[in-house]
């Protein structure tokens, strides 16, 4: 019998299979940051029974956007929107967790409430695009965060569980991975402060620990996952010893309690899949985590099958390969053909390429 089609508990989350929607950023909320019908459409195509769907990248405040036209929730304003989502999903069986989000500074000014310079732990500059109303834009030159503004941004992701459980959602995610804010006071090539956020590696490791600890008392230990990419370069990431640094991190969460580690292998450079790079971050994390793994990073089912076989992970989340293929699950176990997905819309736009992949049996018609 496929490993990925047997039961999972993640924590207080029941799960059927072991396929999970990864976080996929698209860019299609309306005016106001808030979810559109067509999100809607979107993750009610994707919902199955049994499944679990973790939901696209969602800033926690205006500060912390890289992304013009990505949901929020960051207002009272967005839950409505959101409720529409989980309710969706929750009809057809399946489970949705919110990605709680701060880009710190992988931004812009253009980007940035009053054309700010966005924020860092320290004063370096990221390479790469971020998306403004008028289109991508390089990363710009952040400022330092005082010590002063670092616990209000932590209680914003107290704010943003608080909201996704007044939405309905079954957990929060703290997006803790691909350079964005708390994997930039975690490794030390982003984080050379010198006050008690920085240095050594309990310091730097404080600012992902009190977001998860946020989130932890708006929600509960066992509905918060945590994801983290112990090998990830994009947004220019470096760390002298990410072993050591992940390793802390994960022996952190689990004394926590939390109801899953989210893992991103480093299977992706750039937009590109390394299809032939060997999962190695969820084998040094394991021992060290005993909740739940999610492990990520370009899966092929075969492969998935693998990792699960090997017990290095407990559950696999596809990101492209569900955008094109809104059941996904059905493909995979059934061993139907995918749908190729279309990069150019990706990010913004309309229904095209985002709610008009068909199904396998509108395909076989």
């Amino acid at each position: 019998m496929s490993k990925l089609f047997t039961p999972l508990r993640a924590g207080a989350l029941s799960l059927g299979h072991r396929v999970v929607m990864a976080p996929l950023t698209r860019m299609r909320a309306e005016p106001g940051d808030r979810p559109s019908a067509l999100m809607r459409e979107y993750y009610t195509q994707r919902a199955a029974k049994g499944g679990l769907i973790v939901s696209e990248a969602t800033p926690i405040s205006r500060q912390g956007y890289g992304y013009a036209g990505a949901p929020g929730i960051y207002d009272d304003a967005q839950i409505e929107g959101w409720r529409a989502v989980t309710d969706a999903v929750h009809a057809k069986g399946a489970q949705i967790v919110l990605q709680l989000w701060h880009v710190g500074r992988q931004s812009h000014p253009d980007i940035q409430p009053g054309g700010a310079a966005p924020v860092a732990p320290s004063a370096i500059a990221a390479e790469g695009y971020g998306y403004a109303t008028h289109g991508p834009v390089p990363f710009s030159m952040p400022r330092a965060l005082e010590r002063h503004e670092i616990p209000p941004i932590i209680a914003a992701f107290g704010a943003g569980a608080a909201r996704a459980k007044a939405a309905g959602f079954d957990g929060v995610e703290i997006h803790g991975a691909n350079g964005y804010l708390p994997d930039q006071f975690l490794q030390d090539g982003t984080n050379r402060r010198t006050d008690d956020y920085g240095g050594p590696i309990e310091n730097r490791a404080r600012f992902l620990l009190e977001a998860t600890q946020a989130a932890i008392e708006a929600f509960g230990a066992d509905r918060v996952g945590v994801r983290l990419s112990p090998s990830g370069t994009y947004g220019s990431m470096s760390d002298s010893n990410p072993q050591a640094t992940f390793g802390y991190v994960a022996r952190q969460l689990d004394a926590l309690g939390i109801a899953y580690l989210h893992v991103v292998e480093p299977r992706i450079k750039g937009t590109q899949l390394i299809a032939e790079a060997e999962p190695v971050a969820v084998r040094y994390l394991r021992p060290l985590f005993g909740g739940t793994i999610i492990a990520a990073g370009g899966f092929d089912g075969a492969g998935a099958e693998a990792l699960l076989e090997a017990r290095d992970a407990d559950a696999v989340a596809f990101g492209r390969a569900f955008i094109a293929n809104p059941d996904l699950p059905e493909r995979l176990r059934l061993g139907l053909p995918l749908n190729p997905y279309d990069r150019a819309t990706f990010y913004g736009g309309d229904a095209r390429g985002y709610t008009d992949y068909p199904f396998h049996d509108r395909a076989a018609a």
